[in-house]
């Protein structure tokens, strides 16, 4: 189908929404995917968030997700969302004692995921950054910042031990290298933070998913050796403002062909972040889980369908265009170009109803939905 924009709103323009794009009036212009969504990749927090991101994926055709759920928010995200959301391990990131939070208390709370609430994936959080975030925390970023670290070690033998599979955000877009960690000698070349994935892949004999296209969306030729090497790698395309800059640039022949190369091996995914804070009066201090990003029912709204749509139609249409969601990375690089409400363009790879099926779902039934119900991974 083809990208038009089908309805624009009278509302200020935001960040999530910077084209004013009615997105229920754009679902509808949609129309059903051509098969219901999996989304493996999300952070849902908050009961009155889940109840506006439910009706978002009402909306835009998604039928279940695999969270990133903060524990204390875990069984009321349940209770809204039901059999719709499945949870994956993760530490206390709010957690005051950090220190304790990333090594004992992660061996416990992988413990507390399975026991509790199923979790059948721990996520391992190896942004280069962490180096700033483990010395804030009185820990040495030798014991806990490598995907092969000691304490890292130490949580995947316990989730190993308990039948779960990794999950692992590696790296960040080129452009924070560019721009955010220049400084090689303390963060590493973005080459440098696969070396301690690879030792990781390779002291288990369990799945991974590697977020945010295994965090090299701008190599495809990269990714293509690392998923060779590491047959149980699969990845997600979440991060959906980094997708569409850095997929959008890439020829449609070009990513086409790595789709059908590793057909059954990328999942759909849209790094959503709902928070109840979403709902109420922006703090511009308040950095948690992206309570600064919108204001209010309707922004939260907003912020939640801006991701699901700008990937459909990156997916599925030919729309050539502004993306409404603005990028802040743009401006990060090229300051005196871009401002924080700029967008990269967004171009429509028109995939086949094919591709887009196992994209948008057989590839995440044939390998989480095949791990978290014991069924044979990559069948």
């Amino acid at each position: 189908m083809t990208g038009r924009i089908a309805t624009t709103t009278d509302r200020v323009a935001t960040a999530a929404n910077r084209l004013r794009l009615d997105y229920r009036a754009e679902a509808a212009a949609l129309g059903a995917p051509p098969v219901p969504i999996i989304d493996a990749h999300a952070h849902i927090n908050g009961p009155r968030a889940a109840a506006i991101w439910r009706g978002v994926c009402d909306l835009y055709g998604v039928e279940r997700v695999y969270s990133q759920t903060q524990m204390a928010h875990a069984e009321a995200v349940k209770a809204v969302l039901g059999e719709r959301v499945r949870f994956v391990a993760i530490p206390e990131y709010m957690e005051a004692d950090r220190k304790r939070a990333f090594t004992t208390g992660f061996v416990e709370r992988v413990a507390e995921w399975d026991e509790r609430f199923g979790a059948r994936m721990v996520k391992f959080w190896g942004a280069p950054r962490f180096v700033d975030f483990a010395e804030e925390a009185g820990l040495k970023a030798s014991e806990v910042f490598r995907f092969d670290a000691p304490w890292r070690m130490r949580v995947a033998e316990e989730a190993v031990s308990r039948g779960m599979m990794l999950m692992v955000h590696v790296a960040d877009p080129d452009t924070w290298f560019g721009a955010k960690y220049t400084v090689a000698s303390r963060y590493g070349t973005k080459a440098a933070q696969y070396e301690s994935l690879e030792r990781l892949l390779g002291a288990f004999d369990v799945p991974c998913l590697g977020a945010h296209m295994g965090g090299w969306p701008e190599d495809l030729e990269f990714l293509a050796g690392l998923l060779e090497r590491h047959p149980k790698l699969v990845l997600d395309t979440s991060a959906t403002k980094w997708m569409v800059r850095e997929l959008s640039r890439q020829p449609r022949e070009e990513l086409v062909a790595f789709l059908t190369r590793f057909s059954g091996r990328i999942l759909f995914g849209s790094d959503v972040v709902t928070s109840d804070e979403h709902l109420e009066a922006s703090d511009p201090d308040n950095q948690r889980f992206g309570a600064q990003l919108a204001a209010g029912e309707c922004e939260a709204f907003d912020l939640y369908a801006g991701r699901y749509w700008a990937q459909r139609v990156m997916w599925e249409t030919d729309y050539d265009g502004e993306s409404p969601i603005a990028d802040p990375d743009l401006a990060m690089v090229s300051p005196g170009e871009f401002d924080e409400m700029s967008a990269p363009r967004l171009v429509g790879k028109g995939l086949p109803r094919g591709m887009l099926g196992m994209l948008y779902r057989g590839a995440c039934e044939g390998t989480l939905d095949a791990w978290y119900e014991g069924r044979g991974f990559g069948d």
